[in-house]
């Protein structure tokens, strides 16, 4: 209800400025030298996290070899991170490229992050297109920041 009733921002979500004071109300968890980490506001399952690069661009093919490591690097870090503060039982990981392929927003690459626990899926989604979300982003928040305040580096792995 809060995605039908909300106005609707201009622009690109995904294309943030390199520091700003709006991180925790943009769900923004950490940001790396090229890449961030953002929880989705309109999440498929609790924790469902997105990493993009800071520059905007629609196609894996035109990231440069940097962009791509520090990307698969928030990645792997994201699922350690998911995996200590909501302990699912697996994921679903990956992206959209192209309208027919799912992309919502299709101007800016962006990797979805989905924990995934035995029996979480329902009618709900199929029938309804309703996801039903047992916790508010706010705690989530609260739970996931933390665990990203000192993040590794690609070239310091944890």
């Amino acid at each position: 209800m809060e995605y039908v009733l909300s106005p609707k921002e201009d622009g690109c979500i995904f294309c943030l400025a390199e520091s700003t004071s709006q991180d925790q109300n943009n769900l923004v968890l950490v940001r790396g030298k090229l890449c961030f980490v953002i929880m989705n506001r309109y999440p498929y399952a609790n924790g469902h996290l997105m990493v993009a690069p800071y520059r905007h661009g629609p196609d894996l093919t035109e990231l440069n070899e940097a962009e791509a490591t520090e990307l698969t690097f928030w990645m792997q870090h994201a699922v350690r991170v998911l995996r200590e503060a909501i302990s699912p039982d697996g994921f679903n990981i990956g992206l959209n490229l192209g309208d027919v392929a799912g992309a919502g927003i299709q101007d800016h690459l962006h990797m979805h992050i989905v924990p995934r626990w035995h029996g979480d899926t329902s009618f709900m989604t199929v029938c309804s297109q309703t996801r039903v979300v047992p916790e508010d982003l706010a705690t989530t928040h609260a739970k996931l920041a933390p665990l990203f305040r000192v993040p590794p580096s690609p070239s310091n792995p944890a």
